[in-house]
């Protein structure tokens, strides 16, 4: 009988696993059934752009937190797909950090070209996960939307691929309940004008502070201020912006921090991270962990070490990304496809032990993405994904920190090469700073747009 598998989510990582299987049945071999679950209506995961916030049009909680305007805060070259590349994709090279519409783009294409959309099952949404252990079988139960049914299937294998980027970690600060101004999660963010002449304050001082506070200053803030908890992030700021000490309380239209210090703000973008959040998973097979580069009880990083049939993509803490979920889709293809076979309970546990206590030992940027690197080529190794250079990765993960210490509004400015073509990437036509059309069609075109829809409004 024909082995079933469920893939639960059609974001990166789960078209990646979807990929992988394809990849294998294109070189004859015998693949599983397949059914991904997909609770949008598109593929994409977070880079499906939707307006919406709080609830979809179905009543589920919105999955993207994607804004407008965003741009690629890391250099394409680092994410490439090692078996589809920008240059294939776009039929010639492009600049160094896309906008969120052409980075969409291009994760469709490999998908496209491997024709793999028959798969998925769209609006579409997991509510439960079991596992018998008598007949070794997972039963699902989705609720399908478009014919508003709900219904359960058998699975000889699970993988989890929902992401870990879109359930908000929201904390309350003292007179947050009665401030005059507007309050929001930076996973509800979506349109930087709407911050025009106003002054921001963004809590936390990481990734999304800095460019959701980089968008608001774009377009037209009036002033930004990021609090940290423990440092801050230490770049060179424009005039209108600044870093103070964790935020205390607010009244109804200042924010106090923890120095003593005060400012009136308009406005508060909590960019307080998120949770590891699987509702449709029993504790028996729920990751629970913080956002951290090794989360513990996952053998090499994917497979659930209590029921080696159920698996995990995407859950650590990324400095790569779409190179290292493919990576990740791999191994796991082959562990089903039985050609990886898998240690004891105790030898796996052992082995993530292991890569937990190197973690521990980081202290820099430049140790972080080199740790990963090194899991992802451990993983590479095992398997037939395309081989890339991975160190030459890592030397342009250094070249990008050190573009962004130089200047925080240009980094984004700088070329890099590709790591899978050897070719150099042209510079953007437009500085990022000026370039306030994000779309696709500007992105591509030869020379700069006309910029007035974003600065006239």
């Amino acid at each position: 009988m024909t082995k079933r598998v469920a893939i639960i989510g059609a974001g990166p990582s789960g078209l990646a696993q979807l990929r992988a299987f394809q990849s294998a049945q294109s070189k004859g071999a015998d693949i599983p059934e397949l059914v991904c679950f997909e609770k949008q209506s598109d593929w994409g995961g977070l880079w499906n752009y939707t307006w919406r916030t709080g609830l979809d049009e179905n009543g589920e909680p919105v999955h993207c937190s994607m804004y407008r305007y965003l741009w690629s805060n890391g250099p394409k070259e680092c994410l490439e797909f090692a078996d589809y590349t920008f240059d294939e994709h776009f039929g010639k090279p492009i600049a160094s950090y896309p906008p969120r519409e052409v980075l969409w783009d291009y994760i469709k294409g490999r998908v496209e070209k491997a024709g793999v959309r028959d798969y998925i099952r769209f609006n579409t949404v997991v509510r439960n996960v079991s596992y018998d252990d008598a007949s070794e079988t997972f039963t699902v139960t989705v609720q399908d939307h478009n014919e508003d049914k709900i219904y359960s299937e058998e699975f000889d294998y699970v993988i989890s691929a929902s992401g870990h980027f879109s359930t908000p970690k929201v904390p309350e600060f003292e007179g947050f309940q009665t401030f005059g101004g507007r309050i929001l999660h930076a996973h509800d963010f979506r349109d930087a004008l709407e911050f025009k002449d106003k002054d921001i304050l963004l809590v936390g001082a990481s990734y999304s502070a800095e460019d959701i506070g980089s968008q608001c200053y774009k377009y037209g803030a009036k002033s930004i201020t990021t609090c940290f908890r423990s440092a801050p992030m230490g770049y060179k700021w424009p005039e209108n912006w600044e870093e103070r000490p964790l935020l205390e309380r607010v009244d109804t239209h200042r924010a106090y921090f923890a120095d003593g210090s005060s400012k009136k703000i308009d406005a508060i973008i909590l960019c307080t991270g998120y949770l590891h959040h699987f509702p449709y998973l029993p504790d028996s097979l729920r990751l629970v962990t913080d956002n951290r580069l090794w989360p513990l009880d996952l053998y090499k990083g994917v497979v659930w070490e209590d029921n080696p049939k159920f698996f995990y993509l995407g859950m650590q803490d990324q400095w790569y990304t779409f190179n290292m979920f493919d990576a990740q889709a791999w191994y796991v293809r082959d562990i089903i496809l039985g050609r990886i076979p898998l240690p004891s309970k105790a030898e796996m546990t052992q082995n993530s032990q292991a890569w937990r206590e190197k973690e521990l030992k980081l202290e820099t940027a430049e140790e972080m993405y080199t740790f990963q690197g090194d899991y992802i080529q451990e993983l590479i190794d095992a398997t037939d994904y395309p081989s890339f250079d991975i160190p030459a990765v890592n030397q342009t993960f250094l070249e990008w920190k050190h573009h962004k210490k130089e200047n925080i509004m240009t980094f984004r400015d700088h070329s890099y090469r590709s790591l899978m073509t050897g070719t150099m990437s042209p510079k953007h036509h437009t500085p990022w700073i000026d370039a306030l059309d994000d779309s696709l069609e500007a992105y591509l075109a030869d020379g700069p747009q006309d910029e007035k829809l974003a600065s006239n409004q």
